[in-house]
């Protein structure tokens, strides 16, 4: 191990988390279900090896498999508030890890140590939701059209749950899936990313042992690691009646067209092209953090990460400058230094992305005010971090409909009133997260009407990145359509039965027809 990563703590992090033997890297097996080709996970900090691990094949797919459907036999059994109290466990030794399981998803996937540690927090989170949801999975009762009869209606578990997460947020989105599915009774077998393996492995490993503790099967937690063919095994399993992918639209489509094809249910969360709206009657102040914040953070890799600056032309100078004066102070580097803002993008295929973008608005028409490059030299040795860049552009430019996962922001500016802005930011095809700036009621209204945003998620006064564990998390259009974490979200990791009690002595039948024996 690298001595700046040590210095960091990150040897000691990767111990306690149960994955041993890093400088050499070990090939890590996960629960005794994989024997296939050996990956590798390299850190965009610094370049260096973190572990090998052994993908899986298909007959580890199918012991994966064998164990999961199993457990769920005895899972679905237990009481909710019983599953409740795992999971409150769960979140308990999470709790125990944070700094420890914070430092790995900085160190493999290269955000900040504090967004890592934010992450595992989002997880803890989702943990003490899901602790209460487990005494509120509500039905409905109804009246029925006949006398003596009873009608109300109830959920119960799907069966196995097949999870597909992305780099971005290697351990949060699982736990979003997770925590909610293990309190429905559901179990879960969960494709980590190939980008960001290690932090599965950390993942299963604590609730490995939340489970042991418990004495209780641990197929109800599984693991499987490798490229795209083994998340098709899950996708065209017909065991696995709902698979929720997160991941860019490309991906999206296909899985979508895999799991209808067999009927099965998806849960979608695919990509953002975010816009904030800033009027005339913005707090100047307030946009710049949200902007700044939304569009570098995580290095500009969240799917919720602010891509479009949609600015009335009577501000725009003013805006501009400010946001070029905040990113002339941003601190690029090592994310394990809490002194730097901004990290690495995650390999070298993202930051070719990150050129390409800057390229193409040049191509298209628009200029570049700040200036973006490849950084190199000590410190960026693993040729992963590049110069956030913002550009001049217009809305119609390809580039700008795409969504570019890098800190590229568009600056792009509108004239009269926010419907116009309005307009502009739902003509691109995602639509997952938006916000405006203004102090004007009337303006933030008509931004959260029906004549407003498009997305998923609209915020008044904050920016577009980030989301809290109580709300349903999601977007529309090319962004899937699916829901996560809070509201009713839990729903869709059930099945919904409707049941008509007959307590009388006759059996009326519908639409009064006579059937008499």
């Amino acid at each position: 191990m690298n001595t700046l990563a040590t210095d960091f703590g990150i040897d000691i992090a990767l111990k306690q988390l149960g994955i041993k033997d890093i400088n050499e890297g070990t090939s890590i097996g996960l629960n005794n279900f994989s024997s296939g080709e050996i990956m590798q996970s390299f850190s965009p900090v610094d370049g260096k090896l973190i572990a090998k691990i052994e993908t899986t094949t298909k007959a580890d797919y199918e012991l994966v498999m064998k164990a999961a459907t199993k457990a769920f036999k005895i899972w679905r059994t237990m009481p909710a508030p019983q599953r409740g109290e795992i999971v409150r466990q769960f979140g308990d030794k999470l709790r125990e890890k944070k700094a420890y399981l914070g430092k790995l998803v900085s160190y493999e996937m290269g955000k900040s140590y504090q967004e890592g540690l934010g992450e595992v927090q989002e997880m803890i989170d989702i943990c003490d939701f899901a602790v209460g949801l487990s005494r509120q999975l509500h039905g409905l009762t109804m009246h029925s059209e006949r006398p003596g009869h009873r009608m109300y209606e109830q959920y119960h578990p799907l069966g196995v749950v097949g999870i597909i997460s992305a780099f971005n947020f290697p351990v949060a989105v699982w736990a979003w899936n997770t925590a909610l599915a293990w309190i429905c009774g559901d179990v879960c077998v969960w494709k980590p990313s190939e980008k960001a393996p290690i932090c599965g492995i950390a993942c299963q490993n604590i609730a490995a042992e939340v489970f042991a503790k418990n004495n209780l099967p641990e197929g109800i937690s599984c693991l499987i690691n490798g490229d795209y063919s083994v998340g098709e095994m899950m996708t065209k399993d017909m065991r696995i009646p709902l698979i929720s992918a997160t991941g860019s639209t490309r991906m999206g489509k296909v899985v979508a067209q895999e799991v209808a094809a067999r009927l099965g249910k998806s849960l979608l969360e695919l990509g953002g092209n975010n816009a904030i709206i800033v009027t005339p009657d913005a707090d100047i102040k307030m946009t710049v953090i949200g902007a700044v914040f939304g569009a570098v953070g995580t290095a500009g890799q969240r799917c919720t990460s602010t891509r479009r600056l949609i600015i009335h032309e009577s501000i725009y100078d003013k805006v501009k400058d400010a946001i070029m004066l905040a990113y002339n102070q941003l601190r690029i580097g090592n994310p394990l230094n809490e002194n730097n803002h901004v990290g690495p993008l995650i390999d070298t295929d993202a930051v070719k992305m990150y050129q390409n973008a800057l390229s193409r608005v040049v191509e298209e028409g628009g200029k570049i005010i700040v200036e973006g490059r490849v950084l190199s030299g000590e410190g960026y040795e693993s040729g992963c971090y590049v110069k956030p860049a913002i550009a001049e552009a217009e809305p119609h430019f390809k580039i700008v409909q795409h969504e570019t996962f890098a800190p590229v922001l568009y600056l792009l500016k509108y004239s009269g009133n926010v419907e116009n802005a309005i307009d502009i930011q739902n003509e691109v095809a995602q639509g997952l997260s938006s916000a405006i700036m203004t102090n004007n009621l009337r303006e933030a209204e008509r931004f959260l009407s029906v004549q407003g945003s498009d997305c998923g998620i609209a915020n008044v006064n904050i920016g577009t990145s980030g989301a809290e564990i109580g709300g349903a998390f999601g977007g529309e259009k090319e962004t899937g359509g699916g829901r996560e974490s809070g509201s009713d979200a839990w729903k869709v990791y059930m099945r919904r039965q409707t049941n008509t009690i007959n307590y009388t002595t006759e059996l009326p039948l519908a639409q009064g027809i006579k059937f008499d024996l």
